[in-house]
């Protein structure tokens, strides 16, 4: 039997998924943002629909590209550095839920309660959205981060 050459070698498992995740993250949502006006047409409450398709359609393209990845990287990592999480592992998941839920929590006081008083419609939408991405984004870099410094909790 072949022996699988690792990719990404001198890297952690799940660091490898949390890199995976910020880069289709930071690309199709970036595209995403960066491609779609903050608002559609004013008063054409229709037009919000394919807006809405749109962001529907990145996030199926980026969970396509996460499974398509973490395929290939599963499978050219050995069996022996894919072992169930330890409790490092659960720990910096936990740390960085924490510092994403926090952030989410904030960009969502600021959408909720700041925003509505000098925005509408789609522009409150697509802040929310991007509080989410942020969000997810702040979790992927704390995994990073963690694994990069070796953060024993």
């Amino acid at each position: 039997m072949a022996t699988k050459i690792d990719v990404l070698p001198g890297m952690a498992f799940r660091e490898k998924g949390a890199w995976i995740g910020l880069i289709t993250l930071v690309v199709v949502y970036g595209l995403y943002f960066a491609l779609m006006p903050p608002s559609p047409v004013a008063g054409d409450h229709m037009a919000t629909l394919p807006h809405l398709g749109w962001f529907a359609i990145a996030t199926i393209l980026r969970g396509m590209m996460c499974v398509g990845a973490m395929l290939v990287i599963t499978w050219r990592t050995p069996s022996a550095d894919r072992l169930k999480p330890d409790e490092r592992d659960r720990t910096i998941d936990r740390r960085a839920a924490r510092v994403a839920y926090f952030t989410l929590f904030w960009g969502m006081i600021i959408v909720g309660i700041v925003m509505p008083f000098s925005h509408q419609g789609w522009e409150i939408i697509n802040a929310a959205l991007l509080a989410m991405v942020i969000a997810e984004a702040v979790r992927h870099v704390i995994i990073i981060h963690s694994y990069r410094r070796g953060w024993h909790g």
